[in-house]
């Protein structure tokens, strides 16, 4: 028989059993830098500390869910992103998205 154990991986935490535990596939990761709107960056920083999780692991959830066709929120994190937006001015949907050249690019 089985025997639940919780084993910590990164910010998550992954119920797996003795006995028939799998390994997970090895992951490696690059430091990249990201330009994206301010208040946009803020929310996510502030919805990474509210889920407890990095913010790297937060954009990679979103990435990896919009790959599959998934939502990757349910409706009590939208709440708290639609707060999280009105806290940081972050005004930006969908609607907005490749609309706007940065305005403070290099020429």
């Amino acid at each position: 028989m089985a025997i639940p154990v919780w084993h910590r991986n990164g910010h998550q935490q992954k119920k797996c059993y003795h006995g028939n535990m799998t390994t997970a596939p090895q992951i490696h990761r690059t430091q990249t830098g990201v330009r994206m709107s301010t208040p946009l960056l803020k929310v996510l920083k502030a919805l990474a500390e509210y889920k407890d999780m990095s913010l790297g692991d937060l954009i990679e959830g979103i990435v990896l869910h919009a790959f599959e066709g998934k939502a990757p929120f349910g409706p009590d994190t939208i709440a708290v992103i639609d707060t999280l937006k009105g806290v940081y001015g972050c005004e930006l949907t969908s609607a907005d998205s490749h609309a706007h050249p940065d305005t403070d690019a290099a020429p």
